[in-house]
């Protein structure tokens, strides 16, 4: 039986998502800059792309800008922001459990003489929004927080930061990292006073290598990409347009049955950590149930090095992480940034697995998960000890 529970790193695509995709690279494949027909068929792809977007955040086409996933829209908000805005201020704040791509475009723009405040968080993953606004400072020019963490699943209170900063400093533009997000919430930048939204349309059940950034109208931001004047300048480049309009098709699908699959992905978490309860020596990390997001566990077994039973666990086909997916090639010696910021105990550190759900997932492959943990941990545990 093959079991996928690593859909925090990424998601099986759609056929529908998929089958869009290729009438499009392969019969409606033009350039969407080019004049003729085929140029235009394209065109109204990306038209069509930004409508579904826009209608689902509640915000205006022309304030979604498409990229090559979370990463670059990351960086695009960071550095295009703090580019653009350094003459009011160079501070900048960030929170201590973020995904490498704000963490090292923060560390960046330290070596160009911005100030980055790094938020500490509780023993669950959350920021204290006491700490949010005695960091904030008439110089401080962007706050940037995600919304889901990707390793234990904790909830920032996005609104309540939002409401924080534009109260103290109403300049200070809020960038929310929402590739764990979106997909799972109901997101509405306006309303949650997030100034830019980062998104990756390969965590929804989209194409990999594309994603977007919503930009408020107001917001003042470079490019940091430079080439034909694509997308009114901010982001050159002849554009992806199978991947978007499957990244569109993906948001169409996934808000549509969003409230039925989110209760299934619950139960699914539930019966997950439940069922290790049987288990001797294991930590769930984070808050449990509605509290955290409904398809990340995160688990730490005492005794048992993480990637000796994710390679056990793969022997009989079911596939997890050990951590972010994007950091797992480079490994920290010191362990997650995450897990450290969350107070684990330095010997759980290394011994710390991350399961993760969609809309795919079944209960069938939960309970095989738990029957081969119930198997693989003791024996593994005895093989430590000698």
């Amino acid at each position: 039986m093959e079991c996928y529970l690593d859909n925090s790193a990424t998601t099986r695509c759609l056929d529908s998502v998929a089958e869009l995709m290729r009438k499009i690279m392969c019969e409606d494949y033009g350039n969407p800059s080019s004049m003729h027909n085929k140029g235009m068929q394209a065109e109204e792809y990306l038209r069509y792309a930004k409508d579904v977007i826009a209608r689902n955040l509640k915000v205006s086409p022309k304030e979604i800008f498409f990229t090559s996933g979370g990463t670059e829209s990351d960086n695009l908000a960071l550095r295009g922001a703090a580019y653009a805005n350094c003459r009011r201020g160079r501070h900048l704040i960030t929170t201590a459990i973020e995904h490498p791509a704000i963490l090292q475009t923060m560390q960046y723009l330290e070596e160009q003489d911005f100030e980055v405040t790094y938020l500490p968080v509780d023993e669950n993953g959350r920021i204290r929004l006491e700490d949010l606004a005695r960091a904030i400072r008439p110089d401080t020019i962007l706050v940037s927080i995600m919304h889901t963490n990707n390793e234990i699943g904790s909830l920032q209170p996005i609104a309540e930061a939002g409401e924080l900063i534009k109260r103290m400093n109403p300049g200070t533009l809020l960038h929310v990292d929402a590739v764990q997000g979106y997909g799972k919430f109901r997101i509405y930048p306006k309303r949650m006073h997030i100034d830019m939204l980062s998104v990756s349309a390969h965590k929804i059940h989209g194409p990999k290598g594309v994603g977007f950034l919503y930009v408020g109208d107001k917001v003042k931001i470079r490019p940091i990409v430079f080439g034909g004047g694509q997308q009114r300048g901010l982001r050159s480049g002849t554009e992806n347009v199978p991947g978007i309009a499957g990244m569109a098709k993906a948001v169409e699908e996934i808000y549509r049955n969003l409230d039925a699959d989110n209760e299934r992905m619950y139960a699914l978490r539930q019966m997950l950590t439940g069922g290790m309860r049987k288990l001797d020596g294991v930590q769930v990390n984070g808050l449990s149930g509605r509290e955290s997001a409904p398809h990340v566990v995160s688990v730490s077994f005492a005794g048992v090095r993480s990637e000796v039973l994710l390679h056990a666990l793969e022997e009989r086909g079911i596939y997890v992480s050990a951590g972010s997916a994007c950091a797992s090639n480079h490994p920290d010696t010191d362990g997650s940034a995450t897990l450290r910021a969350i107070g684990l105990k330095k010997e759980l550190l290394s011994s710390t697995i991350r399961f993760s759900f969609s809309v795919f997932t079944t209960e069938e492959e939960i309970q095989y998960t738990l029957q081969a943990l119930y198997e693989i941990v003791p024996m593994l545990r005895r093989f430590t000890r000698r």
